[in-house]
């Protein structure tokens, strides 16, 4: 079932005082290349470093006392991997998380910093999913999955409710696409409020997944290829993401690695702020023109923070 946006609204309530409502940031600089009003959704700006505990804490504030005893796995490219530490701290339960082993270390010192256990395990999604059920069935742990899960994707929405309460003339927003959880929530809450705002999703052009399987009417599985934006590589949309797409979101746009470095650079330089290369896709299909607002008042979510400081560095000597 699709989730409905009172899931979303209860989630929100749930969060407050857990997440950091993160600031909307006007981007004059951007509005000028664009020519439409421009706001930045800052969820780099969140705890651990991306939106991913919004769903992350949601799903385990759902769960029974008795599951939460059994403590909780996941599987990830990092982000996820600590929003999920960082629940199980606040709740005092174990967690396991089963990231790639070429996942950034920024990443991988964050989910132990936050008391997890990390398992590294292949370079896929696919990989790393088979560990963690594996492990699950042998410790009996509760799965927190990364995006396809009706809680998971309620977290992820409220992001959407903090863009519209703080900017109800928004008609246009842009998130990037991984698994397609927050897209799912974000595109759930805003076309359940109005249908006449547009949902836009920003996949890397070499990790098309959501595209491909928009195109194709059902989930479709791709080759794995590397792109810089580490988090938007799963292989396949889950199932239930996909229906959310399906349903709310106006469309999938691709986007270089090059016009992803560049928009990182341009965040940093223009609006000073550190964004991931996944948090950037959403400005650079704004720079590349592969989405055009057409006027319209338009909020670009970046939505994480965790970039390698050696590819900091690079972005700011270059």
């Amino acid at each position: 079932m699709l989730v409905a946006a009172n899931s979303i609204d209860q989630a929100a309530a749930a969060l407050a005082g857990i997440a950091v409502r993160t600031p909307l940031l006007p981007a004059p600089w951007l509005e000028d290349l664009v020519g439409a009003p421009v706001r930045l959704k800052c969820e780099n700006l969140q705890h651990a470093g991306a939106f991913k505990i919004r769903g992350a804490y949601t799903m385990m504030s759902r769960l029974s006392p008795d599951e939460r005893a059994r403590g909780v796995i996941t599987y990830s490219s990092g982000n996820h991997a600590q929003a999920v530490a960082l629940a199980a701290r606040i709740f005092s339960v174990p967690a396991v998380v089963v990231m790639p082993t070429t996942a950034p270390a920024v990443k991988v010192a964050g989910a132990l910093s936050l008391g997890a256990e990390v398992v590294l395990e292949g370079t896929t999604s696919t990989e790393r999913h088979r560990k963690a059920v594996e492990i699950a069935e042998q410790r009996g742990l509760v799965m927190i999955p990364p995006f396809d899960h009706a809680d998971i994707i309620a977290g992820q929405g409220t992001l959407a409710c903090e863009i519209i309460d703080e900017w109800p003339d928004v008609e246009v927003v842009l998130a990037p696409v991984g698994g397609g959880g927050m897209l799912s929530g974000v595109g759930a809450y805003l076309k359940q409020q109005s249908i006449r705002r547009t949902v836009i999703g920003v996949e890397p052009e070499v990790a098309d997944a959501m595209y491909r399987s928009k195109l194709a009417g059902a989930p479709v599985t791709i080759e794995a290829r590397p792109t810089i934006a580490d988090g938007l590589m799963p292989v396949r949309p889950g199932d239930l993401t996909f229906e959310h797409a399906n349903a709310f979101v106006d469309e999938i746009v691709r986007v270089s690695d090059d016009a992803i470095r560049d928009a990182a650079r341009a965040i940093l330089k223009n609006s000073r702020l550190v964004v991931e290369f996944s948090g950037a896709a959403t400005v650079a299909a704004l720079i590349s023109g592969a989405f055009n607002p057409q006027g319209r008042p338009t909020a670009a979510v970046l939505s994480g923070g965790n970039m390698d400081p050696a590819t900091l560095a690079e972005l700011v000597l270059a």
